[in-house]
């Protein structure tokens, strides 16, 4: 097990440092810099934008400039905005948080849903349980994010004026009023979430669900005499897991990198509405520090996944 993850490791670094450059490159040879915006600007002389290019470092080759960003990010230092002229480690700081107490809630909600769900209902097949079950999961999948925000903003905010469909993120909970007041304006963002994921984690559940349950080992617990829970439970679900794992995991890095469309719908100051104000202003180190951590973050939890899958299925060995 510890060569496999060593090699894995090993394996993991040619292929971020790959990954670096790529994404390094396309945002440096796009077209326009932060100081564009100066351009069009006559009371900024033509000199003064050429000290600030010199000042950010954007007047020498890109190679040049990645390497020093390597270097720089290896010793955990991410360099510091173009534009809010702060460390680029403390602005994903503050808009973490936001993020996970939307993102991160809204992911727990669905895999404690969609579990459930997705094995009573292969459990009970072309039941109305069932068919309610998959006509959900195909809706929730089906209709994007920014459309089913929107419906609800319309719905709960304007008509009913239920919940608030602006994130104050200055809220601070102190007392129960508070967070009730936090709670009623999470709730909106997260159902928009969690109705997507859930939808995607339950379909999963099912297909792997009916698949074990019709193969022979299950045929043969059940043969034993063993308890209808105990062969859902131990033998179907244990090795229809494995696949969920890969998903579930896989989806992980995006509770740290933020939901980019449902920050921007809910005013959500979470780190995706920061990549998404960063790459308008071509604002290079935020949008290179949030898109690396989320590569670092997808490599990461594939190893995780396939650790699990180990401890799901000891049939699998690491060499």
């Amino acid at each position: 097990m510890n060569r496999y993850i060593i090699r894995r490791l090993l394996i993991a670094i040619p292929t971020l440092l790959i990954i670096s450059v790529v994404v390094f490159a396309i945002l440096a040879l796009a077209p326009g810099d932060p100081m564009s915006q100066f351009a069009a600007n006559p009371a900024v002389p033509p000199e003064v934008r050429e000290n600030m290019r010199h000042a950010l470092g954007l007047d020498q080759p890109w190679p040049v400039r990645y390497v020093k960003w390597l270097t720089e990010f290896v010793q955990g230092n991410w360099g510091y905005s173009f534009i809010s002229k702060v460390p680029v480690i403390g602005l994903v700081a503050q808009r973490l948080p936001n993020t996970l107490a939307v993102l991160g809630v809204a992911y727990i909600v669905s895999i404690l849903i969609a579990i459930p769900i997705g094995i009573i209902s292969a459990v009970r097949r072309y039941t109305l349980f069932d068919h309610t079950a998959t006509a959900f999961a195909f809706i929730g999948y089906s209709i994007p994010t920014f459309f089913s925000g929107i419906l609800l903003i319309i719905i709960f905010s304007i008509k009913l004026h239920w919940f608030p469909f602006i994130y104050d993120s200055t809220l601070k909970v102190h007392d129960f009023s508070t967070l009730m007041t936090q709670i009623s304006q999470s709730i909106m963002p997260i159902t928009v979430l969690a109705l997507f994921e859930t939808a995607t984690l339950t379909r999963f559940v099912r297909s792997e669900m009916l698949e074990n349950l019709s193969l022979d080992y299950v045929r043969t617990a059940r043969s034993k005499g063993l308890a209808e829970r105990v062969v859902i439970i131990k033998h179907a679900l244990r090795n229809s897991l494995i696949p969920v794992v890969t998903l579930i995991a896989l989806g992980v890095p995006t509770i740290f990198t933020g939901a980019i469309i449902t920050e921007q719908i809910f005013a959500v100051p979470g780190v995706g509405q920061l990549l998404i104000s960063s790459i308008e202003v071509n604002d290079t180190p935020v949008v290179m520090a949030i898109t690396f951590v989320y590569a670092i973050l997808v490599v990461g939890f594939n190893l995780v996944a396939d650790v699990l899958y180990g401890a799901l299925d000891p049939r699998i060995k690491y060499t």
